[in-house]
């Protein structure tokens, strides 16, 4: 485990702007200690760099990102390493660690920040004009940096259960024989942590009153976020994977944090926005429902891994699965095509389905016509898509989309990618908004509240069908809400089907199905769709199976061989 100092003159810093939308960064070189406690911004660096580190998903995998490893998508190049998720290849000495060596550097920057620079007073500046104000904002960076810590610590539990813990900078050596702590205790320090940081750190920085420092900081960690990660992790530890004995207390604990969210939420006036404004280049700006998400710098690689084959740029990655689409209900009878009388498994039925289909996934037919009816995609591409077998952007192509369907969600049809007219976005990678809470409250006071999705308490006045039907009755989606008088067996099924369609391609699919330990049910195989063009111009439709592998060994990572080789403490976790 590489839990060592920071070296400072190695350390390039950023430091936070003081607007709204966007991060300048500013590099810094041959810095010691006492050089960076000097200057409210140098230490301000030290912040940044710790939100640089916050987790996104916009191809991790060389392009490819986690749902390619679910039932959401397939990775549309057979080598890409998301292939090792579902095919053998995955193994100690093939981790995929790059969260393990990412998160423990940045919890030794967290230790290191609240031993070293923390407590500070700055007297060569004691005169400036903005002195009190940057004092302010200094003393809330330590609550910024526990709550950094606490987040990089959940990621690690969620992904490894038992994992290596310490709160204060170690030597190297120190670091490799720490052994593992108990994921639960893990999880407990993450809400102790949000319990005591949660009254400390600013609530919101649109109201600082004179203490502002130019435009509200949107981009930085504030009362509400520290709720959404303590709720969160309330959830995860109440899940089967890390409650195996189903203790009611940890499904109290976790509908009573994401109930204290939700009312804190309300309270700073938060709502549901339309689903569309939540994944463009300007969802940042959707604070109403968002909470927290990493901003990332201009780019357009998303759009390059994901835009169709045969548009200029495209490499048509990320293609969303017939399973997905199957998830996606009839707008009319909230019901699904496999839910409804003389349904055909190998028909589309694409037509008046769920709105979040449409802003989600592109499909065969979708694109083309002239640029002011603005339904092309991306935007410079003045084809209809054609994602048949042999069609412009299909199969046999290489990269051509196997399941014939392609990846709307998070990429930006704005984007060029021709190479004279080249464009790049920013885009921010939503890590806690609104519609989650919701659905995270309902999963938690459903089972505290002995699987009846309609009951409620003094204490949970509003129901998990309750919960639920909110998100459905959003801003242009407007689906039917949840029938009455449903079993616990019919409720949990549309529950995970809810949860799949709102929060596709979000990160979560992966964690959830593991958390409910509900692999077997859903990643070992998925459903592809198959459409050929006939001569007079209709199309065929044929649907087909792919198998995956799947053992329960995977529920958890791997614990890396080369951590172990270092650290004889470290014990593998089991089946690997």
């Amino acid at each position: 485990m590489k839990l060592k100092r920071i070296i400072y003159g190695a350390l390039s810093m950023a430091l936070l702007a003081s607007c709204s939308d966007q991060m300048n960064y500013h590099e810094y070189t041959n810095n010691d200690k006492e050089y960076i406690a000097r200057n409210f911004g140098y230490v301000g660096g030290l912040i940044t760099d710790l939100y640089i580190s916050l987790d996104a998903d916009f191809g991790n995998y060389s392009g490819a990102i986690l749902g390619a490893a679910t039932d959401e998508a397939e990775y549309a190049y057979t080598g890409n390493e998301i292939y090792d998720f579902f095919n053998g290849a995955w193994s100690p000495s093939n981790p995929k660690s790059s969260l393990w060596n990412k998160n423990y550097t940045a919890i030794a920057k967290c230790n290191q920040f609240m031993e070293e620079f923390t407590g500070l007073t700055f007297p060569e500046l004691k005169y400036n004009a903005d002195y009190e104000k940057q004092m302010f904002r200094y003393n809330n960076y330590q609550y910024e940096v526990r709550f950094l810590r606490a987040y990089f610590y959940f990621n690690l539990v969620r992904q490894y259960g038992d994992v290596p813990f310490t709160d204060h900078v170690m030597t190297p050596a120190e670091a490799n024989t720490l052994s593992r702590k108990p994921a639960q205790e893990v999880f407990n320090y993450i809400i102790d942590e949000c319990d005591n940081i949660k009254d400390e750190i600013i609530e919101d920085y649109s109201k600082l009153g004179d203490m502002a420092l130019g435009k509200s900081e949107t981009a930085r960690a504030n009362k509400i976020t520290v709720l959404a990660l303590k709720a969160r992790t309330a959830l995860y530890a109440a899940s089967p994977l890390f409650n195996p004995e189903n203790v009611k207390e940890l499904w109290y604990r976790a509908a009573k944090a994401n109930k204290e969210l939700l009312d804190a939420c309300e309270k700073a006036g938060m709502n549901l926005v339309s689903y569309a404004s939540l994944f463009g280049d300007t969802n940042w700006q959707a604070t109403s429902e968002i909470i927290f998400g990493k901003r990332n710098a201009e780019s357009n690689s998303f759009e390059s891994y994901n835009f169709p084959i045969g548009v200029e740029g495209g490499k048509g990655g990320n293609c969303p699965t017939q399973t997905l689409v199957d998830a996606y209900e009839f707008q009319a009878t909230g019901l699904r095509p496999d839910e409804t009388e003389g349904w055909d498994p190998n028909k589309p039925y694409y037509d008046k389905r769920d709105p979040r289909f449409a802003l989600t996934i592109i499909k065969n037919g979708d694109g083309g016509g002239s640029e002011k009816e603005g339904k092309r995609w991306p935007s410079y591409n003045e084809n209809t898509l054609q994602t048949y077998y042999g069609g412009a952007n299909g199969e046999p192509l290489s990269g051509g989309t196997p399941t014939s369907y392609y990846l709307k969600k998070y990429c930006n049809a704005a984007v060029d990618l021709r190479s004279r007219k080249s464009t790049k976005m920013r885009h921010t990678w939503i890590i806690f908004r609104l519609g989650e809470v919701y659905l995270n409250y309902a999963e938690s006071v459903y089972r505290y509240l002995d699987e009846n999705p309609y009951a409620t308490t003094k204490e949970f006045p509003m129901s998990a069908v309750s919960a639920i039907n909110k998100v459905r009755a959003r801003t242009g989606v407007n689906m039917p809400a949840f029938p009455d008088k449903m079993s616990k067996e019919a409720f949990w099924k549309k529950y995970k089907n809810e949860r799949m369609v709102e929060l596709a391609f979000e990160g979560h699919r992966f964690w959830d199905v593991r958390r409910w330990k509900e692999a077997d049910k859903h990643f070992k195989s998925i459903d592809e769709m198959k459409i050929t063009r006939n001569v007079g111009g209709d199309y065929n439709y044929e649907r087909k199976t792919v198998n995956r592998q799947w053992d329960d060994k995977m529920y958890l990572f791997p614990i890396p061989q080369s951590e172990r080789t270092k650290n004889p403490n470290l014990t593998q976790n089991p089946g690997w």
